[in-house]
Parts: C-alpha cells; structure tokens; sequence
C-alpha cells in the first residue's frame, strides 16, 4: 500500500476555496513555510478498538477515555436526547412554510472536489433531481453489489406490499411523513427519500433539525442517496452509523461517489490507513468530504509531518486514534499546547511529540477544563513536575481520564490499600491507565484470598501482565479460577453501588 509523499510548495490565497461547510472554518498561513491549512472542529470521538479478551468478553482491564468532557468542541450535532426534545415555534413554523411556498430555495454552499448538480424540485422531473448517476466506471460496477441491497431495504416498507406488516409500516411511515410535511410545508416529492432514510431510524425530530441545518438535501432523488450511501456502507460504515453521519453532516447526502467520496477515500488509503479502518474513520469524522484534499487535507499532513514532527510511519496509527486532527485549526492547536507544555513542565519538544503521538487526543482537549487540572492534581499528591512530565510522557491518556471517577480513586486505592507510596507511580504509570474494577482490585483482592499477597506495599508489577501471565507467575492458579474470582467480585461491588442509590 503505498504512502502519500508529501513536501512543502508555495501556496497562495488563491489557493483557498471559499466555500461553507459544516461547523467553523478557519484558515491560517504558517509565516516560514507557508503551509496552508483550513480546518474546522469536530465531534471529537475517539477510534477506539474492539478490546476482547480470549473468552470474548468485553470488559477492558484499561480505562477507556472520556467522552469529550474535557473538549475543546464547536460542533453543533445533537444527541438523541436532546432531538427528542426539539420544537418548532410557531413563528418558525410560519417562516419555514413561507420559505416552502415558492418552492425549494438552493443553498450557497460551495464544496470543492464534490459536484451536486442539484436542482430545484420542478414538476414531472422527480428522476431527474441531484447527482447525474448514469455514467459507467468501474466504481458504478463495484456500487451494483450493495446497490440491490439497498433497492430492497426500500422496497421492503413500499405502501404496494403483498405483507400485511410491511403494509402496516409502509402506512405508519406515510403518516409520519403526512404530519412532518404540514409542520415544514415540504412537497409530497420529498416522500421517497423520507421514506428511503426512515428505514435508518431517523424520527422527525432528526428530519426537523437536518431542514434547518441544510434545506438542500431534500431535493437529492432517492436513486442517489441510496447510490451514496451504500457507498459508505461498502467502505465499512455500519448502518446504524449512518444516522449519526447524516445528522452531523447532512451535505453528505449532496457528494458524488466518484468526484468526492471516493477521492476522499482513496486520500485516506493513500495515506496508509487500512482498509477495514475507513469506516470508522468516516463516522468520526464525516466532514472532512466538504474539505478540499489538494488545498486543505494535504496541507494538515505536512504540517503534521515536518511542522509538528511526527514520523512518517506513525501517521496512520495517528489518524487512526484521532481522525479530527485533518480537519481541526492544526497550527493553532499544536502551537497552543506545545506552549503550554513547555511552560508549565519544562517539557521538551521530544516528549510532547511523543505525547501527541501515543494520544494524539492531546490536540483536542482544552487547556484550562482538561490538561491543567490534571496536572495540577499530580502536584496535589507530591509529584514533581519532573515525575509528572515522566508519567505524561508514557501515559499520555491520563489527560482523559475523569478526575472524581478515575484519578482519584486510584490514588485512594493506591495508598489506602496497596500501601504504596506516591513515587511508585514513577516506576509504574501503567497503574494509572489501568481499569480500578476489572484490574488492579480483581487482582489484589484475588492473592489476599489465596493468601499469597506480600506483605508490606503491594507491589505494582503484579497488575502490569497479561492475566494468564498473573495466574501463572503470581497466583499458581488456573485462568478460570481467576475470572470467576473477578466475575463474582464484579457482582458483588455492583450490588454495593446498587443498593447506595
């Protein structure tokens, strides 16, 4: 697979395209190389891996990161929550179906690299809406495998159905759409791709917000979106993603798979990033199609590459991790935080490389509500900023980690029960990326019980290994015993948490 070269060449402002696109743009210049880069924020969900163990299960001995708590993040999507509870006023109800009554009005965005084609609903021209999707290329070919699935996830729910229940849902959908279409004031022509984006689960409260958002995309024909969309499936995108994807980036619905979409994807392949990774890279970060590859992605991975400092051969792993990073202010959030790091710890320019590359979330989280005060709290426990810097710099997920939920419980658990002192942290960061419930008091607890805990500070290297190398080196036991040791211990704690509220 080959790796995108990259070098730095003159860019100008002509270079950039003016266009709009989801959540906030901007732009900068770097004044030595000129490196353009154009960027926005994302949702910043991380890409995690499926973490299993040999059994199977699910339950990780490592902490996971949080959930964006402490993100710096001006995207404007909405969780299902907070859908449910939206409403329209009446005064807004009033303007929509104003804007309704001469018709579609065609929005002014401009994407480079993404034609659409678009034109206003007019009658009798209902196939010939959107994208033209007649031409032949091989792409067109590889389309026809997930095409017939797609045709019939839409023909299973058609009002013409011999099934009694596919009737039933078919008329429920028509009800729904009959409701939305005198909220909004939409055309009946809107129908089939109503009907077409209902079978991903989309309620109405999702179809309000995505009107507001970006009208345009009702005028894509069905034929289309389904051409689009099954393109992101064959790629890896998982369909109950698809909602997600559409809500945070409903212009996607506008790109053509082969002038935007797959030239988007071919860039992230050219990149070294796996094939059985794309999908996910997409549903993190669905907007970076509206940015243009030439102008504004190609930009960010050398900047990345030779402002920054990471090393060809980590990149993939880091886009992997953190796919925002091609489409965040790069320049801007690297210089802020190298700044910062520098000042506050005495940080060289190697450790925070370092930092970015093991976690390169680093980039997304905010100074004041995220890095400091965890910084801080290392000092509260006696660390030195010369141990701190150690630790951050081979466990850099600890800028992610909850405060009241995780750090401080762990320390807790550190000198309260382990007996251990503040500085074996410096010898074992590993402790403070490991999960309180599912590793270190599984296993504490579990010597205790065989009565083969040390005495004095309990010593750290036990929790590091695999849990068939604990069993075999520190406990003497079978794997089994031990995992039904830590399920009924599991059981218990939650029973205990249960019963406090």
């Amino acid at each position: 697979m080959a790796v995108l070269s990259v070098g730095i060449g003159p860019f100008s402002p002509s270079h950039f395209d003016g266009r709009r696109a989801a959540g906030r743009r901007n732009c900068s210049f770097s004044t030595q190389n000129r490196i353009f880069v154009v960027s926005s924020h994302s949702n910043p969900k991380i890409v995690k891996s499926n973490r299993k163990s040999r059994h199977g299960r699910v339950l990780s001995p490592y902490d996971s990161d949080d959930d964006g708590r402490f993100v710096d993040d001006d995207d404007e999507y909405c969780s299902d929550d907070e859908l449910a509870a939206i409403k329209i006023s009446k005064a807004d109800r009033q303007r929509l179906k104003s804007k309704n009554s001469t018709g579609f009005i065609q929005g002014n965005h401009r994407h480079t690299e993404s034609t659409w084609n678009s034109e206003p609903f007019k009658s009798g021209n209902q196939g010939k809406m959107g994208i033209k999707t007649g031409e032949s290329t091989p792409e067109k070919r590889k389309i026809g495998t997930f095409h017939h699935a797609t045709s019939r996830s839409t023909g299973s729910s058609s009002l013409h159905s011999d099934d009694k229940g596919e009737e039933e849902e078919g008329s429920c959908v028509k009800e729904r759409f009959s409701r939305l279409s005198e909220e909004l004031g939409l055309d009946e022509r809107c129908f089939p791709l109503f009907n077409y984006l209902s079978t991903f689960g989309f309620k109405d409260s999702h179809f309000i917000q995505m009107y507001e958002r970006h009208m345009p995309f009702l005028q894509i024909n069905v034929t289309s979106a389904q051409e689009r969309l099954g393109y992101l499936l064959s790629i890896g995108v998982k369909h109950k993603d698809i909602r997600k994807i559409i809500l945070r980036q409903p212009q996607i619905l506008e790109y053509t798979v082969e002038s935007n979409l797959k030239y988007h994807v071919d860039f992230l392949t050219s990149l070294g990033i796996p094939d059985s990774k794309i999908g996910r890279i997409v549903t993190a970060t669905p907007s970076l199609f509206s940015y243009s590859v030439e102008n504004s992605l190609k930009p960010t991975v050398r900047y990345l590459l030779e402002e920054v400092g990471i090393k060809k051969n980590e990149l993939s792993k880091i886009l992997q991790l953190s796919p925002q990073i091609l489409v965040q202010r790069i320049d801007s959030t690297w210089t802020t935080r190298f700044n910062f790091l520098t000042k506050e710890l005495g940080a060289p320019r190697d450790s925070i490389v370092k930092m970015v590359t093991k976690h390169p979330q680093l980039l997304h989280y905010s100074i004041e509500g995220g890095l400091l005060p965890r910084i801080n709290f290392l000092r509260s426990i006696g660390m030195r900023d010369s141990d701190i810097l150690k630790v951050l710099t081979s466990i850099t997920q600890v800028f992610s980690l909850s405060l009241e939920g995780n750090l401080k419980p762990k320390y807790m658990y550190l000198v309260n029960e382990l007996k251990n002192e503040v500085h074996s942290l410096t010898k074992y960061p590993t402790y403070l990326s490991l999960s309180l419930d599912q590793r270190i008091r599984p296993r504490h607890r579990f010597l205790i019980s065989l009565k083969k805990a040390p005495k004095g500070p309990f010593p750290l290297s036990s929790l590091v290994p695999t849990d068939e190398c604990f069993c075999q080196q520190w406990a003497g036991t079978t794997l089994e015993t031990y995992l039904n040791f830590r399920q009924r211990l599991l059981l218990k704690e939650f029973a205990k948490k249960y019963e406090k509220r």
